[in-house]
């Protein structure tokens, strides 16, 4: 499975050519949600049932907390034919390692 760093990640969000798609649950997401306008969240207990909202026509970085869930759900996707599809290494632990930008509940 394809990964991404999460710097990486930050720049293909800020390039527009990427989604960043948050499988945690929402109470996961009111502690610490990441801070990108790109950022698209669909709860991995949600993912099998609404999986067919997220674009094909673009770039998904598959995210959770430390990078468990969010290989499931890439992998799930690319059985379901979806071709632009990687997982963010590390999750939002390694996001917040980097120092990136996230929202605090």
């Amino acid at each position: 499975m394809s990964q991404v760093d999460p710097p990486s990640a930050l720049t293909r969000l800020s390039q527009a050519t990427a989604w960043l798609v948050d499988v945690r649950e929402p109470a996961e997401v009111q502690r610490a949600a990441f801070d990108d306008p790109r950022t698209l969240l669909m709860p991995l207990s949600e993912f099998e049932r609404r999986h067919v909202e997220l674009p094909r026509d673009a770039e998904l970085i598959l995210a959770c907390a430390s990078g468990g869930r969010s290989q499931m759900a890439a992998q799930f996707l690319r059985q379901q034919g979806h071709t632009q599809v990687v997982n963010l290494a590390g999750g939002l632990s390694a996001w917040l390692a980097h120092g990136l930008p996230v929202r605090r509940g």
